[in-house]
């Protein structure tokens, strides 16, 4: 039980982080990048940068509630754990983008 106390902890956290984000610059609700961990294309709104590599609110929480259980101990393990979620995402948008050129 402890466990999913912690994850709805981060949760909350992190919504928090991202609407005081657009509180401070409501443009950066507008402003996207790729995450580094799940590599989808997300706003910049409640992202943190972790040394090199900067995560969407939705991985933070991941990150920080691997840290908080002790799952991972840095955040290479995350980006390592998520490799093939990322390579499914590059293979959507391959397959998108070849769609839209074919139609």
């Amino acid at each position: 039980m402890e466990q999913n106390k912690i994850i709805e902890e981060m949760q909350e956290i992190a919504k928090q982080m991202y609407l005081d984000d657009i509180e401070e610059d409501p443009e950066i609700e507008n402003e996207f990048f790729d995450c580094s961990a799940c590599g989808e294309n997300k706003t910049l709104a409640g992202s943190i940068q972790y040394k090199k590599y900067r995560l969407c609110n939705d991985c933070v929480v991941l990150a920080e509630a691997g840290f908080k259980l002790g799952k991972i101990k840095d955040i290479q393990e995350l980006i390592d754990a998520m490799e093939d979620k990322r390579l499914e995402v590059m293979c959507d948008f391959i397959k998108q983008n070849e769609n839209a050129q074919n139609n």
